[in-house]
C-alpha cells in the first residue's frame, strides 16, 4: 500500500483541524544551560488524517507528542484538542481527557503480562466503567478489526511482537478516542513486522475515523501518511 506524495492532504486550515498547537516551546534545564527541545512549533491537524512526524532521534517527537497528549506543559504556547486548551487543563481534567478523547501507543506494547489479549484491551473499558455486555462487544471488535480475534485468550508471552503492539493498538481505541498518539510503534519491530503495523494503523484510522498523530523515524511510515512533517532541532518543517 503506497500513498503518492503528490495526493497528500495540504496542510490543514486552523479553523479545520482537531488538533491546533500555537507557537508551541519546551525548554529544560540541563546543567548550567538549557536544552530547547521544541521550538515555536505551529501545527494543525484536520480530522480523519494520519500525520507522520519525522526527524532524528533527539529531534523533539517524543517531547511534542507528550505535548500534544498533555502528558507534559510547554514551556510557553498552546495545545487545543477538540476544542478544549489542554495546555491550561488541571490535572484531573486532563486524566478524564486522556481516558476518552486521547489515546496512546508506545513502542514498548505496555500490556499487562497476565491479563490476556482480550483482557488488555478490557482495561480502559472498565476505568469509564462501561457496561459488561457492551464491554465484550467492543473488546471483540477491534480485535476483530486488527486481525486477533483468534489470539483473544492468549496473554503477552504467548504473543509475538507485532501481535503484541496490535493488541496495544485495539487497547487504545477501546473508548473510541478521537485523537491517537503514536510514539515510534514499530521501534521494536523488524521491518516487515513493522510495515504490517503500519497498515493496520492506516486501517484503524479509516475504520474508527479517528486523526492520529504518529512519531517515526521508519521511511516506511511516510507511504501510508496523509501528511509528512519534520522536525530538525525542535523546528518543524512540513514535507
Amino acid at each position: 500500500m503506497t500513498v503518492d506524495l503528490a495526493s497528500r492532504r495540504p496542510p490543514t486550515r486552523p479553523s479545520d483541524a482537531l488538533v491546533l498547537a500555537s507557537s508551541l516551546t519546551r525548554d529544560y534545564p540541563s546543567g548550567e544551560g538549557v536544552v530547547h527541545a521544541l521550538r515555536n512549533v505551529d501545527l494543525a491537524v484536520g480530522h480523519g488524517q494520519l500525520v507522520a512526524v519525522r526527524g532524528r532521534s533527539g529531534s523533539g517527537k517524543t517531547t511534542l507528542l507528550n505535548l500534544l497528549g498533555g502528558l507534559d506543559r510547554p514551556t510557553s504556547g498552546s495545545v487545543v484538542v477538540d476544542g478544549d486548551e489542554i495546555s491550561a487543563m488541571d490535572e484531573g481534567r486532563l486524566v478524564e481527557i486522556r481516558r476518552r478523547t486521547i489515546a496512546f501507543i508506545f513502542q514498548s506494547f505496555g500490556l499487562v503480562p497476565i491479563l490476556t489479549a482480550a483482557e488488555n484491551v478490557e482495561v480502559p473499558l472498565r476505568l469509564v466503567r462501561t457496561e459488561p455486555g457492551a464491554r465484550d462487544r467492543r473488546v471483540e471488535e477491534l480485535l476483530e478489526i486488527v486481525g486477533l480475534h483468534e489470539r483473544a485468550r492468549h496473554r503477552p508471552h504467548e504473543l509475538s511482537g507485532g501481535e503484541q503492539q496490535r493488541v496495544a493498538i485495539a487497547r487504545a481505541l477501546a473508548n473510541r478516542p478521537k485523537l491517537l498518539l503514536a510514539d515510534e510503534p514499530t521501534g521494536q519491530l523488524d521491518s516487515e513486522t513493522g510495515h504490517r503495523i503500519m497498515l493496520v494503523l492506516r486501517q484503524v484510522v479509516r475504520a474508527e475515523g479517528i486523526t492520529a498523530v504518529v512519531a517515526t523515524h521508519d521511511p516506511l511510515m511516510m507511504d501510508v501518511a496523509d501528511r509528512v512533517v519534520e522536525l530538525h532541532d525542535g523546528t518543524l518543517v512540513e514535507r
